[in-house]
């Protein structure tokens, strides 16, 4: 399997959309790769938009379907996707929320790394996030998409950090329109040419750094 071009891979099921279903499917757009892709449920949208913040090269959504024995007979198993990472690696994910995972899910979430394992890849179990994760990576990703800056307002904002880190609010008020600042500042944070602690809230009193990234969009 892990010999098989990543692009090549098609997803198990379809995403279908029909009224009372319990669950939420849609369609996420990523900038890191260009397209929309599918998932099905708000968790798994969330792990998309961390994903793109992550800027990964490719996402592949129920890349295939793994079928194994275990103690108790047989079992199936579909992981949720599939991601080229930045540095060129894979990674398997799976998204279920903490409280709901069954002792059946733990016996396929263990043969699933024993395949990953196999194949030289990673996996993670996404079982939920901090309580501002979402929210911080929501706001960025508002100004992810390319950003006209006719006001000159983006060099301003890498000078003022010269001198070293300087708080979000101080840094959108030291150039001249500080309201429209606001959304070129989110924009060079969610393209790495400004550089939070994303291990807290944002706010006015987060520190801000220069970015070591010069992606420009």
């Amino acid at each position: 399997m892990a010999s098989v071009p990543v692009r090549t891979s098609m997803p198990v099921r379809g995403f279908t959309w029909r009224s009372r279903q319990g669950h939420r499917p849609g369609l996420q757009f990523m900038v890191s790769t260009g397209r929309h892709h599918g998932y099905e449920s708000l968790e798994e949208q969330r792990l998309l938009l961390v994903l793109d913040f992550l800027r990964v090269a490719e996402v592949l959504p129920q890349p295939f379907q793994l079928d194994f024995g275990h103690a108790e007979g047989r079992s199936r198993h579909i992981p949720d996707f599939l991601a080229v990472m930045p540095g060129g690696g894979l990674w398997l994910f799976d998204v279920r929320p903490g409280h709901l995972i069954k002792p059946e899910d733990a016996v396929k979430f263990a043969a699933t790394t024993e395949t990953a394992a196999a194949c030289g890849w990673g996996y993670t179990v996404v079982t939920g996030w901090q309580p501002h994760v979402h929210s911080v990576l929501d706001h960025l990703s508002s100004q992810r998409r390319p950003l006209k800056d006719q006001l000159g307002l983006q060099p301003q904002l890498l000078a003022a950090l010269g001198g070293g880190p300087v708080s979000f609010g101080d840094l959108v008020d030291s150039t001249t329109l500080p309201a429209v600042a606001r959304a070129h500042a989110t924009h060079l944070l969610w393209h790495r040419r400004l550089s939070v602690d994303l291990g807290r809230p944002l706010g006015d009193g987060s520190m801000i750094w220069a970015g070591s990234c010069d992606r420009r969009g």
